[in-house]
């Protein structure tokens, strides 16, 4: 089972700095991707999975999913890339899906894969939700790890979908550092805690959100953790008692990040102010102690 503790030595305000002159270089950091993704890498790190052979790659939908030559969908679990409209109504294009499809296509598309899976094996659409594999002689290229990398996926996690989120954090941290692909974008910013009436207009949003835990407190079977002293108006992150018991099991007490700097990851909605609700023990990185 993965840590449930990271560490990043990346400052709040570099990552919410956005980089100038990203549209004059978004060709150029589509090719350094692409370039990552060509290179052979060895599938170290993703252990403890259940193989199945694959087949062949004969579509490749988004940057997070293919389709086999057997017909199966498969969804790349862990990840989460930049959504494509794909006929949708009312839903534009993220920024940099197309180039993340590309650079999913260049590495997978008419190869044999793999496919590892390390929890709940499919979804309610019927897509297996499993790593990728990309046959490459005797070093198999973890797709996962390499769309990461290159900053044209971000890591989503499940709480029935935990294996190797540690090898995918450290990959999501380095690109962000560098500030590649999605992390040179303003969409794809860290957001600021104290900033509750920002948030408010990413409801319905999948967002990286960074503050200073003001006061962790349980309340009946949830713990909430807020970012203000004010807690109707201020961002919460609220662990229901499902998710405290996926705590409990990896040895996480919630409680103790009070005065903590951290990061929470997952959808915003609104409910006394905006907030996260947290699922699982991934969706919090501890970003400095208090």
């Amino acid at each position: 089972m993965c840590s449930v503790i990271f560490f990043c030595l990346i400052s709040m305000h570099g990552e919410r700095s956005p980089v100038r002159g990203f549209r004059l270089h978004r060709t150029a950091i589509a090719s350094l991707a692409a370039a990552m993704l060509a290179g052979a890498h060895p599938a170290a790190g993703c252990d403890g999975l259940r193989m199945a052979p694959g087949g062949l790659v004969s579509e490749v939908v988004d940057g997070d999913t293919v389709l086999l030559d057997s017909g199966l969908a498969v969804r790349l679990i862990g990840t989460q890339a930049p959504k494509l409209a794909l006929s949708r109504e009312d839903f534009a294009d993220w920024p940099l899906a197309h180039e993340a499809r590309a650079a999913l296509a260049e590495l997978a598309l008419g190869r044999n894969v793999q496919l590892g899976y390390g929890g709940e094996e499919k979804d309610r659409y019927g897509r297996a939700l499993a790593h990728l594999f990309v046959e490459d002689g005797d070093t198999p290229i973890w797709a996962q790890s390499r769309m990461i990398e290159a900053g044209l996926a971000r890591v989503y996690s499940f709480p029935d979908n935990r294996r190797c989120l540690d090898q995918l954090f450290a990959g999501e941290a380095q690109a962000r550092a560098e500030k590649l692909g999605i992390w040179a974008d303003p969409y794809y910013s860290v957001r600021a805690a104290d900033r509750p009436d920002d948030l408010l207009g990413r409801v319905g949003d999948y967002e990286l959100v960074e503050g200073r835990v003001v006061l962790a407190d349980r309340s009946g079977s949830r713990v909430y953790l807020n970012f203000g002293r004010y807690w109707k108006e201020d961002f919460t992150a609220v662990i229901e008692a499902p998710a405290l018991r996926l705590f409990e099991r990896d040895g996480f007490d919630p409680l103790v990040l009070e005065g903590a700097l951290v990061r929470i990851r997952g959808w915003v909605d609104e409910r006394d102010g905006p907030r996260i609700e947290v699922t699982h023990p991934e969706q919090i990185e501890v970003v400095a102690r208090p």
